[in-house]
């Protein structure tokens, strides 16, 4: 009851509230089919990440890429724009001003159709699930449709550098680099708007409080919002589902340093992006961020997190 009231509640003030946000499309291709996987993303100067994360999930399945780019200087539009399974849209708002981007993935959800599953994330995001690389996204969909579910819950991981992290290989991807990740000290709640989980290395450093569940693989409808966070979309009800994949998150990646000074500087995000001036209080300090501890574990793919248990098997 508690749930489906804060359902109603910030459903209506969406509604009442909502704003059209102006969205130019760069390159557009022809529009979805219903045998189309589409992934929605945005990204900001992530040019070193888009490679792996583009073939990353083209192996997953994805069939065309919606992108937001966020004024990126640093030749990731020129790249996107010379992909072909790759729609490149700009907006003359920055992410912030776009209630953290979420207007942009709104409008975008609307424009290329409702009743239907988008993968929703950020560049720096590599969705990770049981049998992954062997049962693509179509099979992962058919198996939550099967069990009444319409949205995948996933918290983020976040992944960083330690010893014997460098790789060189044909074959390599982000976490071949920043190959660790917190393997326990995480907390569990569930309250009337879904899941949530929390820990990990910024917490154990900095003391952050974020949320990490997210839901990326979402059956999108008229009823869907992202209320006040990307991480409890309404309505609420479809929340309370079981945890079955992971994010890698590369927020630490081989390019920290210099993602973090933007990120302090430009003030987009979530308190005028005051984590990461914390952050970067560090970086000049200590010279670097070294988040190994005895929580740290080396990545070894999706079967080591089901046997850890942050995620489930799926039954396929």
């Amino acid at each position: 009851m508690r749930t489906r009231y804060e359902t109603y509640r910030i459903t209506a003030r969406e509604r009442r509230n909502r704003q059209d946000v102006a969205l130019n499309a760069l390159k557009r291709g022809a529009p979805l089919s219903a045998g189309d996987m589409p992934l929605v993303f945005i990204t900001h100067n992530d040019i070193l990440l888009l490679p792996y994360f583009l073939g990353h999930y083209r192996a997953l399945g994805v069939t065309r890429f919606i992108c937001v780019d966020d004024i990126s200087s640093d030749g990731s539009r020129e790249y996107l724009l010379n992909q072909h399974d790759v729609d490149v849209w700009a907006s003359p708002l920055r992410y912030g001003e776009a209630r953290r981007g979420r207007n942009w993935r709104e409008a975008l959800f609307r424009e290329y159709g409702l009743g239907r599953w988008y993968l929703n994330v950020d560049s720096d995001e590599f969705l990770v699930y049981d049998r992954c690389f062997e049962k693509p996204l179509p099979a992962l969909i058919s198996a939550l449709e099967k069990h009444g579910m319409k949205r995948l819950a996933a918290p983020m991981l976040d992944m960083y550098g330690g010893p014997g992290n460098s790789h060189q290989g044909p074959d390599d991807m982000p976490w071949h680099y920043s190959p660790y990740f917190d393997a326990s000290g995480y907390t569990l709640d569930i309250d009337k708007r879904g899941i949530s989980i929390k820990g990990g290395p910024r917490q154990r450093r900095f003391g952050e409080d974020n949320e990490l569940m997210k839901y990326p693989l979402i059956f999108w409808d008229k009823t869907c919002h992202f209320g006040s966070s990307p991480h409890r979309p309404l309505p609420y009800g479809r929340n309370f589902v079981d945890v079955l994949g992971v994010l890698l998150h590369f927020k630490f990646f081989t390019n920290y340093r210099e993602k973090i000074a933007e990120a302090a500087e430009g003030k987009q995000h979530y308190n005028g992006s005051e984590h990461y001036q914390a952050m970067m209080r560090e970086i000049e300090n200590a010279g670097g961020l070294d988040f190994n501890g005895d929580m740290s574990a080396r990545y070894s793919g999706p079967q080591q997190l089901i046997e850890l248990g942050f995620i489930g098997a799926v039954d396929y």
